[in-house]
This record gives structure tokens, sequence and C-alpha cells, in this order.
């Protein structure tokens, strides 16, 4: 294939003026042939990953510095944790979690995921285990991540589960309790965190990438002033194109270099705090003066196929969410419309009908109620089991009053603590047991 000069001057420009770059390389593997009732057995055969991670590492390095592309975050994807936590006592838990915060500083990986569970229907002791230890080893840690896969279109959603991650949540600290989400339908090969981990079907040892570039289409809208909503949607793919192929690109480049298989690429689009890298940047960009305004769903519609169609010509490797990310306090602007009460929880909501952002790193005031929190992540939860999409929640519970920032820095940039709406629903919150499995189900058969 050849380029034009132009081609090529466009991709220079994307790399060095728009912020384009590879958000994460993400290592997934096979973990579970450490299981062992022996916790001392299990820790000596994850300490045979040295070798493995630090070849990672150095080849993630050196495909950057050959290609001149950015890799944001490195990070590494493990088995769920709960299925070692089966044959093993729960404090076993919390020196797993250890020895995996170990491994990832030692290689300088900057997440390891995997502290993870599935209880969508019911608990089993390993499941069990990990929610009950989630806020002590996250509070002890701070690069290894984990997520509760509490509903799915199959089984339904388990209330219990939600109320055991949100009375852990509330023990956590902010920091911690952003490496920790809970989902519905969680896929098997996302590199994005907390809700990576090394899914059932996957190969031993696999690479999954996940691509950033919310600023190259923001400014592809901006130079061309589209006449259109079908011109709209064709510069938007055209540019999903282009970011998705570097992907493929980088992610091939790692996996021959270490020589494991190649998995997929997530084609999430994920902002950054940084100016100019903003998802919520796009739907102003398309004409809606500030997000949240009416229309901003239909524009997040438009931009969302138009990034899956771009994306799925790009690579048949497709992956992991492959949606678009508007973490409030990960998007500049989302947080800026946010204290300016544009965007509330239930506008949110509404997003996540045709994207799978769910309510991505939003603070709540602990003030407010364990109800509260409860019910918006059931809320969440139900539109993942009734739409058959994957959904997820990370909320930061702080101390603070509605309408105050945190600033936890770097990529998590500044949490606005959103005001919950101020109703009492502990009456439906404390009713037990699980959420059936919804009519979607029998499409399946």
């Amino acid at each position: 294939m050849k380029y034009s000069a132009d081609e090529i001057i466009e991709v220079v420009r994307m790399l060095s003026e728009e912020d384009l770059d590879i958000r994460s390389v993400t290592l997934s593997v096979n973990t579970l042939p450490f299981i062992s009732d022996d916790i001392n057995k299990t820790l000596e055969k994850f300490n045979s990953l040295n070798s493995l991670l630090e070849k990672f590492s150095y080849s993630v390095d050196k495909v950057s510095e050959k290609y001149g592309v950015k890799i944001v975050t490195k990070r590494v994807a493990v088995s769920p944790v709960q299925y070692f936590l089966e044959v093993l006592g729960e404090s076993n838990g919390i020196k797993i979690g250890e020895k995996l915060e170990e491994l990832a500083e030692k290689n300088g990986i900057d997440y390891i995921s995997g502290y993870s569970a599935f209880a969508d229907r019911g608990f089993t002791k390993g499941s069990l285990s990990i929610i009950n230890t989630l806020a002590e080893v996250m509070n002890s840690t701070r690069r290894l991540t984990g997520m509760i896969n509490a509903a799915s279109t199959f089984s339904g959603l388990n209330s219990d589960a939600v109320k055991k991650f949100v009375d852990q949540i509330f023990n956590m600290k902010p920091e911690a309790s952003s490496r920790v989400s809970i989902l519905s339908n969680a896929p098997p090969d996302s590199p994005f965190v907390p809700s990576a981990h090394h899914g059932i079907g996957m190969p031993d040892m696999m690479i999954n990438v996940a691509v950033s570039g919310p600023g190259v289409i923001e400014n592809a809208i901006k130079r061309s002033s589209p006449s259109s909503l079908e011109e709209l949607h064709d510069i938007i793919k055209r540019s999903a194109f282009k970011i998705s192929r570097l992907g493929e690109l980088i992610g091939k480049a790692v996996s021959k270099e270490m020589g494991v298989p190649f998995g997929s690429v997530d084609l999430s689009l994920a902002p950054s705090p940084k100016v100019g890298d903003s998802v919520a940047g796009i739907i102003e960009a398309m004409g809606i003066e500030r997000m949240g305004g009416h229309g901003s769903l239909s524009a997040l519609a438009i931009l969302m196929d138009a990034i899956k169609k771009g994306g799925s010509m790009a690579t048949s490797h497709v992956g992991g969410l492959s949606s678009a990310f508007i973490p409030v306090s990960e998007d500049s602007i989302m947080a800026e419309r946010a204290l300016e009460g544009y965007v509330d929880f239930f506008t949110l909501l509404a997003l996540s009908s045709v994207c799978n952002s769910g309510i991505d790193m939003v603070g709540v005031s602990k003030k407010q109620g364990k109800d509260k929190v409860i019910g918006l992540i059931m809320d969440v939860l139900s539109l993942g089991i009734t739409l058959n999409k994957i959904l997820g929640v990370r909320v930061i519970p702080v101390d603070s009053e509605p309408g105050t920032v945190i600033d936890l820095g770097g990529l998590l940039g500044k949490v606005v603590v959103m005001r919950l709406k101020d109703v009492n629903v502990e009456r439906f919150t404390s009713l037990n047991g699980f959420i059936p499995n919804t009519i979607k189900r029998l499409e399946a058969g």
C-alpha cells in the first residue's frame, strides 16, 4: 500500500499535535496453572512471571522507540484471583494481591489486573473472598486493579454482590477506589483497567491494545466543517480507521517481539485530563454547545457507530469494550460540564445506552448514604443486562460534600463529587436476592 505525502503529514500531525497515542498495551496471561492448595507454592509459581514481564516491558519500550509512538501505560492481566481462592483461605487473597503488586513494581508495569470475581447469580467461596478482601487489598497496593462482574444478560443481577461491593468501596481511600469497578457482561479480553483479566477461552498469552485519539477526531471535525450528518459520520469513520490501524500496527509489533499471539484492538476512545483530549470535546465540536445539552445522546450515537464501522474496517482483531469512555474526572470538559450542572447522573445513564461508559470516575459523597449508591449501580447494571451491553460503575466515595473536587493527579484527573438524588431508596435496595435474567436471554436460544 502506498501513502501520499498528505497522508504521511496527517499522521505526523496526529502524533505530534493532536495527542494520538496508544493508551495501553496489555499482556494477558493465563495463571490458572499456578493454582494450588498451598499458598507458598502458588506464590512461588507467580515468581516465574518475572522474566516474562521483564521481556514485555522491554518489548513495549523498543516498539515505542522504533515507531515514535507514545505508549502511555504497560499493563498485565492475569486470571481472576477468584479461582485461586476457591481452594485457598480468604486471607491468602491478600498475599496474592501483594505478590502481583510486587511483580508489577519490579518490572515497570503500570497496572496489573485480575483481583476479580464473577458473581452474576450468586457467590462461590472464591468470589465471596475477593469481595470481602477488596478494600484491604486495594488500600495496601498502588498498581493492582480488580473488578466484580455482578450481572450478565444470561444470569441476571446479583443485588447482594452490589451491596457488598459498596460496603468495600466506602472503606477505600479515593485513589484505591479508582482501581476497582463493578460490571455487567465483562469481556474476557479487555486491555482497560480495572476490567482487564485473562478470560476463559483465551490462549495462554496474548497482547491486547487500547487506542486513544479523541483530539484527532475533534480536530478533523473542526477542520472539515461538515454540512450534513452523513458527512460528519464519514469524517469520524475515516479518523477512527487511522487510529485503529495504528493500534493494530503497535499491537502486532509487540506481539512479534514477544513471540506471543496478538489478541485484539479495543476500539474505545479513551480521553485524558489534558486539554484537547476529550470525548466531550468531540460532541461539542459536532455542534452541541455544552455536553449534556439536548442532542448529546444523538451526537454520541453517531460517534459510536462511526468509530465501530471505521475501526472494524481497520482490524479484524476487535475486542475488549470497543466503544467510548466518558470518565468524568479523566475528561477535562466532562468534569467542567458536571460542575456547571449540564451533566448529572441521569445524563450519564442516558449516554450509556449508546456507549460503554456507564458511570465512570465520578465522586459520590458518603454523607448521602450507601442506599443511593447501591441504587445507582443497580440502575447501570440493569441497563446493561436489558440492552445486552458491557456497562460498569467506578465511583469514588469521599467525605466531601457534593460540588467539591478531589484531585487524584495524572490520568485520573480531578474527581467531581456529583450530587445523588436526595430520595430514600432503602426499602428497594434492602431487598435481597437477584434480578432474574431478562427476556433478552431468550434471543440466544
